[in-house]
């Protein structure tokens, strides 16, 4: 591959250790001018401490950077950034009480000659800066009001500001719709072509393809692989991260069920009042049987979320239409509560707003659904929440202490603490919300484990995914949605991604119809 440019910067043989625990283990990286290497690997591949090595925030570390030729060593994040050397971290180090000018020049505010700041003249350079990434916002207004794909691009306005000639990116488009992805790939191609070097860190393997010239694997701290993008396959990059084939990923479906859990019958719902971007059930009809995992495919707002959270109890209120039967008899629970003594759960799409108490600790968020079941008097005691909750969590190998506040874990184990709640309600039907989204590759495959583990206990899983790979490898039947009604149903055993996507884009297929 002809290499874009000279480099910018080489880290060579750089370790770190955490106790005993090496993070980092002689690893090389380089970041060359006008190009996008791509960084991956899963949670605690050493993805993250190599970044905060370059980007100053890790000290102590063994190996060497040279910056335009010449070693150097950071002391702390200034340091890095006065050589050009910035970072967007995956939870944005914003102020959201402070207006997005204020947080551009946060501790660099520009002052006027008498030395108070030059209040007028951050307005206008954070138009400008604004304007580079391709919005339009009021310099003065508070960040806590904007949404996440405009605090990203404030994010990356920012790091522009700081004139850097590297910048790490990570996970910058977990959170973003698909206008907002394609808005932020315009301005890295213009940060690239303009002689910048971007390290670009995801999970999203479809994305790198797209916007990377190289990738290099991590995996347990070490360079696994290193690519050129445009030659990247899923199954090299899953191969080179968790160290076998992508075929493992997904169980062995056999096609046996027990008995029905819950019925649909054109079920639509007829809310008190509308809300605006809701896509609400308008007539679905499908069913789920013990053991098996049925698939909600349809393109972005075609209702997926919004059946699921209407069965759980959590959607907008409203009349509900048709026919719902679970367990052999009609139910219609109006709260979570109600839905989860009839044998329901929930795992929202959104873990950090919907699914967890972010500053609250492991042990807590796991047990919460079932602290009315392990209080004793109304009272519950730490050491019984510490039993069910360590019980579990083991089970489900999540890495991380019990005290912890559960927002310091990685997105993986978060993910799996959510899950792990919903299992300790003791559900018949899992009702899942894209279980594995903003997770690698590794922590996906320990998920699917888990699934395929609860389906062959009886329980009942009904999955929303826009992952047509994910639906195809994990599903037994996958029904689509389109519009808030379902349009068609697709064996999985003899349909396959291509005739999934055509069906989510409204096309008919004849393939694997049931």
């Amino acid at each position: 591959m002809e290499e874009p440019g000279t480099p910018l910067v080489v880290m060579t043989g750089i370790s770190k250790a955490y106790g005993g625990t090496l993070a980092c283990d002689h690893v090389d990286f380089t970041v060359r001018r006008g190009e996008v290497h791509a960084l991956l690997g899963e949670n605690g591949a050493g993805k993250s401490t190599l970044m905060r090595i370059l980007s100053g925030d890790v000290t102590g570390h063994h190996g060497t950077i040279e910056i335009d030729g010449e070693q150097t060593t950071f002391g702390e994040p200034a340091d890095a950034q006065r050589r050009g050397i910035a970072m967007i971290p995956q939870e944005l180090d914003l102020v959201p009480g402070l207006s997005v000018a204020a947080n551009i020049f946060l501790g660099r505010e520009l002052r006027t000659k008498a030395g108070t700041i030059a209040r007028q003249r951050m307005h206008r350079e954070t138009r400008e800066l604004l304007a580079r990434t391709g919005i339009a916002l009021d310099p003065k207004r508070s960040v806590g009001e904007l949404r996440t794909g405009e605090q990203q691009l404030v994010a990356i306005a920012k790091a522009l500001a700081l004139d850097a000639r590297v910048l790490i990116m990570d996970e910058p488009t977990s959170a973003l719709t698909g206008a907002e992805v394609e808005r932020m790939f315009k301005v890295i191609n213009e940060l690239r072509d303009a002689g910048a070097g971007i390290v670009y860190i995801s999970h999203r393997l479809e994305e790198i393809g797209r916007i990377a010239d190289r990738a290099t694997i991590l995996r347990n701290g070490r360079v696994a692989a290193g690519f050129a993008a445009r030659d990247l396959t899923v199954e090299q990059v899953t191969e080179a991260m968790i160290g076998r084939p992508v075929q493992a990923l997904f169980r062995v479906k056999h096609g046996e069920t027990g008995g029905e859990l819950l019925r649909l019958d054109d079920f639509a719902l007829r809310p008190r009042r509308h809300r605006p971007g809701r896509r609400e059930p308008a007539g679905i009809s499908l069913t789920v049987g013990a053991g098996e995992i049925v698939g909600l495919g349809g393109l972005l707002g075609s209702g997926r979320t919004e059946l699921l959270e209407t069965l759980f109890g959590a959607g907008t209120p409203g009349r509900w239409q048709g026919h719902v039967s679970f367990n052999g008899r009609e139910i219609h629970p109006r709260s979570p509560r109600q839905a989860v003594r009839l044998g329901l759960a929930l795992v929202p799409e959104d873990r950090r707003i919907a699914g967890l108490a972010l500053p609250q600790s492991v042990r807590a968020n796991t047990a919460l659904s079932i602290v009315d079941r392990i209080a004793t008097a109304g009272f519950l005691t730490r050491s019984r929440e510490n039993d069910v909750s360590a019980k579990i969590l083991a089970e489900l190998k999540v890495k991380g202490a019990l005290a912890a506040p559960v927002g310091t874990l990685s997105g993986g184990n978060q993910q799996k603490v959510v899950l792990g709640r919903a299992l300790l309600t003791e559900p018949k039907l899992l009702l899942l919300d894209e279980p594995t989204r903003g997770v690698d590759v590794g922590a996906k495959a320990e998920i699917y484990q888990l699934l395929a583990a609860a389906a062959a206990r009886g329980i009942g899983v009904l999955l929303a995914s826009s992952e047509p790979a994910e639906l195809v490898g994990l599903c037994d039947r996958v029904v689509v949605l389109h519009d808030g009604r379902s349009s068609q149903e697709l064996d999985t055993h003899d349909a396959g991604e291509a005739e999934l996507l055509a069906a989510a884009m409204g096309e008919t297929t004849t393939k694997g119809i049931r």
